[in-house]
């Protein structure tokens, strides 16, 4: 296994953010409705990457409350503009007996567009990272992960913002 990012809160990374990233990594609302509408008339999709049963890292186990050796269902997508990758994203879920993950076949859906529309949903602390693992190769500029709690789950989505998006909205480094 890799050796764990340097998790940190998001008020702590302040400091180090540019205005412009801050706008996007302190964002609490649906990640995927703000690429859309910062696409405009480009065309924006999902590219889903890996999706599969297997073995949280040991900081995502451990941000889910989950037992070192638990299995978990594992997803890897990009959100793309133009067919471009602005952001890439790994979503971690306990194996529950019976049970599918929340996000078990959304296939190239967004899973903000199904998550956001959850009237329970509880969304935990931003926390963030500047020398995080890579994800399906991405590292990005930014990453940042959070829990999401639903309906007696609880979900890891983590997101890395990479240069292209960087590049495409202007923002400052």
């Amino acid at each position: 296994m890799t050796q764990d990012p340097r998790w940190q809160p998001l008020a702590t990374a302040r400091p180090k953010m540019s205005q412009s990233w801050w706008q996007w990594i302190s964002s609490r609302d649906s990640l995927t409705q703000r690429l859309v509408q910062a696409a405009g008339e480009r065309r924006f999709n999902v590219r889903l990457l890996d999706e599969r049963s297997g073995q949280p890292y040991h900081d995502e186990a451990a941000a889910l409350g989950l037992m070192d050796g638990r299995r978990a269902w594992l997803r890897e997508v990009a959100l793309c503009v133009d067919d471009q990758p602005w952001v890439v994203a790994r979503s971690v879920a306990p194996l529950v007996p019976r049970r599918s993950a929340p996000f078990a076949g959304l296939g190239e859906t967004s899973l903000g567009s199904w998550l956001f529309r959850q009237p329970d949903l509880e969304r935990g602390p931003i926390e963030v990272s500047q020398s995080p693992r890579p994800i399906h190769g991405e590292s990005g500029i930014w990453q940042r992960r959070s829990v999401f709690r639903h309906d007696g789950w609880a979900l890891l989505v983590q997101e890395a913002f990479l240069p292209q998006m960087c590049r495409d909205l202007s923002l400052t480094p």
